[in-house]
C-alpha cells in the first residue's frame, strides 16, 4: 500500500546512488519536481531511463546525477537541442554517459514486458536501421511458428519509477488524466514507485479515460504542488513555453547553467 510522505522523505528512501530511475511523462504531467529533488540530494551514478528525456534529464546530466542514459528521443521540445545532455556526450562534461537508443515503439515494448512479468518484448521495428548494430540490447528473433524475421528487447524493470499525476486519495490510489504517455507501465514494471500529485482529495470521482493506479501497486505518494511545470497538469495549469525557450539559452553556457541550477533548484 502506497505511503504518503513528503517529497524529500520519498527520494532519500526510495532513489539511492547507482540505480536505475525512470521519471516519465509525455509532454504532459513531467515530474520535475521530483527530478529536481534527486538533484537536491545529489544522487549518482544514476542510470536515466525515459523514452523523451527533456529539460528535466538536461538538468541531472548536467549535475552529475547520471551514468548511462535508455532512451528513444532527446531534445527541448519544439526548441531544439539539450546542450548539457551533448556536452556529456561530446565531451564528458561534468562526467561521460553512456548512452543506449531505441525507438519509441521499442521502449514502450520493455516497459510493457516489465510490467507483464516477461523476460523481453518482441517487435516488428528496427528492421533497416542501425540501431541494432550500435544497441547491444536489440536482438534478432526468428518466429517459431511463422519463421518470420523479428526484433526481441530485454523488459525494462527501473529501481525506481517515478512519475506525476494531478491527484490522490487519502489511500494513496491515483488517478491521471490527459495525456498519460508510458506512465502506468512504467509503475507497473518498476521495483519501487512515487507518484507525486498536485493535491489529496476525500475520494475520486469518475472521469472518462482516466488511468488510476491502485495504491497497492505504488511505494510512495507524495503532494507537490505544481510538480510538473514547467510542462504542465491538465486541469491545473498550462505548459510554460517561454521556460522551454529561455533553457536553450541558459544551457548552452556552463557557467550560466551552474548559476541557473543553484537559484531555481538547489536553494529553492
Amino acid at each position: 500500500m502506497a505511503e504518503i510522505v513528503p517529497l524529500s522523505q520519498a527520494i532519500a528512501e526510495l532513489v539511492h546512488d547507482g540505480d536505475s530511475v525512470a521519471l516519465e511523462g509525455f509532454t504532459h504531467l513531467i515530474p520535475f519536481g521530483a527530478g529536481h529533488e534527486i538533484i537536491r540530494q545529489r544522487r549518482r551514478d544514476l542510470t536515466l531511463i525515459r523514452m523523451t528525456p527533456d529539460l528535466i534529464y538536461d538538468q541531472m546530466i548536467g549535475m552529475g546525477c547520471a551514468r548511462q542514459l535508455v532512451f528513444s528521443w532527446g531534445g527541448n521540445p519544439g526548441v531544439g537541442s539539450l546542450h548539457r545532455f551533448r556536452d556529456a556526450v561530446e565531451r564528458c562534461w561534468p562526467g561521460p554517459l553512456e548512452i543506449e537508443e531505441h525507438s519509441h515503439a521499442g521502449m514502450a515494448n520493455r516497459y510493457q514486458a516489465g510490467a507483464s512479468g516477461l523476460p523481453f518484448a518482441v517487435l516488428r521495428g528496427y528492421q533497416g536501421t542501425d540501431l541494432p548494430s550500435v544497441t547491444p540490447n536489440i536482438k534478432p528473433i526468428v518466429c517459431p511458428f511463422t519463421g518470420e524475421r523479428l526484433t526481441a528487447v530485454p523488459a525494462l524493470n527501473p529501481d525506481v519509477a517515478i512519475v506525476h499525476a494531478q491527484r490522490a486519495d487519502t489511500d494513496g490510489n491515483v488517478q491521471m488524466w490527459g495525456i498519460t504517455g508510458i506512465q502506468k507501465e512504467a509503475v507497473l514494471s518498476a521495483r519501487r514507485s512515487l507518484v507525486t500529485v498536485e493535491e489529496i482529495v476525500p475520494e475520486l470521482d469518475a472521469r472518462p479515460g482516466a488511468v488510476v493506479l491502485p495504491s497497492w501497486v505504488i511505494t510512495c505518494v507524495s503532494v507537490v504542488p505544481g510538480g510538473s511545470r514547467p510542462s504542465y497538469a491538465l486541469g491545473y495549469y498550462e505548459r510554460d513555453n517561454d521556460a522551454y525557450v529561455r533553457w536553450d539559452a541558459v544551457s548552452r553556457d556552463r557557467d550560466a547553467f551552474l548559476s541557473w541550477m543553484n537559484r531555481n533548484v538547489l536553494e529553492a
